[in-house]
């Protein structure tokens, strides 16, 4: 298996709906950060701002994880408890509605965090 090394690379190895939740968070990341870098970086979906990690994403086989978290922005983002996760991470299942204004909440956290 070749290592992606482009978002469109990365979403084209999952079904249709997975590409579709994946497309929606890196729109959603984008509109909340729009001078946030678009890489891949540990082989996912990473989202760069003054050369740091802002936000990573990659799709599991019944969850998104986003990362990276840290105490700041699960602090800043208390509605976190209600989603399973790691101390870094947590996980959208993929039969649930993506919460989409936490996601934006999330990422505008870390932008905060970084500046």
């Amino acid at each position: 298996m070749t290592k992606p090394k482009t978002f469109d690379e990365y979403s084209a190895g999952f079904p249709a709906a997975t590409q579709s939740i994946l497309e929606t968070i890196r729109a959603t990341v984008k509109q909340a950060v729009p001078e946030a870098d678009e890489v891949i970086s540990y082989d996912m979906p990473t989202f760069k701002l003054g050369g740091k990690n802002l936000i990573y994403f990659a799709a599991w086989k019944k969850h998104i994880g986003f990362y990276p978290l840290s105490e700041k922005v699960s602090s800043a983002v208390p509605e976190l408890s209600m989603y399973k996760g790691t101390k870094d991470s947590v996980h959208f299942p993929l039969n649930k509605p993506l919460p989409l204004e936490l996601i934006s909440r999330m990422t505008l956290a870390r932008r905060e965090e970084i500046e």
